[in-house]
């Protein structure tokens, strides 16, 4: 959920620095039904809480799927280029996610210290839980993975990637770039 906070971050960014909310309407971003895509496969496969995911086969095809819409999106979007740093999360994400048979590798102490225990518990007794596997000497690119966490105090914390960070930072400048120009 740092993504959430990346937009926030923008958001406020952009607003302190005197942009106007309606300037992102005026924006004409392409493909956005891709991103909602997205996202709706990503909580079909992820469990946010401590049950099962909803759709619990073909998980790995299925994430392959929702970064492939949102590199669409990107691609159909590369005019604004605060999206340079989304896409270059995209492609770290894609790139272990890709080593690892469509499944990102997580450390369960992560997860843990990011106030999620029911998942890491499920994750090291089953070694996968939706799109995650448990991080190990047989996961790619672990450094990649999911083992950067805010605190479990923290609304909305949870494991995440280096790409992720590049995702949420990439967020946190485009929503002021996008806020303070006139369309």
């Amino acid at each position: 959920m740092i993504l959430v906070w990346g937009a926030v971050l923008g958001v406020l960014v952009g607003w302190l620095l005197g942009g106007r909310l309606r300037h992102l309407e005026q924006l004409n971003l392409r493909g956005g039904w891709l991103v909602v895509l997205a996202l709706v496969i990503q909580l079909l496969i992820f469990p946010l809480g401590s049950g099962k995911p909803l759709i619990s086969w073909g998980t790995a095809p299925l994430h392959f799927l929702s970064y492939a819409c949102l590199a669409g999106f990107l691609i159909l979007n590369l005019r604004h280029w605060p999206l340079a740093l989304l896409a270059a999360g995209l492609i770290a994400n894609l790139l272990v996610i890709s080593l690892n048979s469509g499944y990102m590798p997580a450390n369960a102490d992560a997860l843990r210290r990011a106030g999620k225990p029911q998942i890491a518990t499920q994750l090291q007794q089953e070694k996968r839980v939706g799109n995650v596997v448990l991080m190990g000497e047989d996961t790619h690119l672990n450094w990649l993975g999911d083992w950067l966490y805010l605190p479990g105090w923290v609304p909305l914390a949870t494991a995440f990637s280096p790409g992720d960070v590049a995702i949420g930072l990439g967020l946190a400048t485009f929503f002021p770039y996008a806020m303070r120009r006139r369309w």
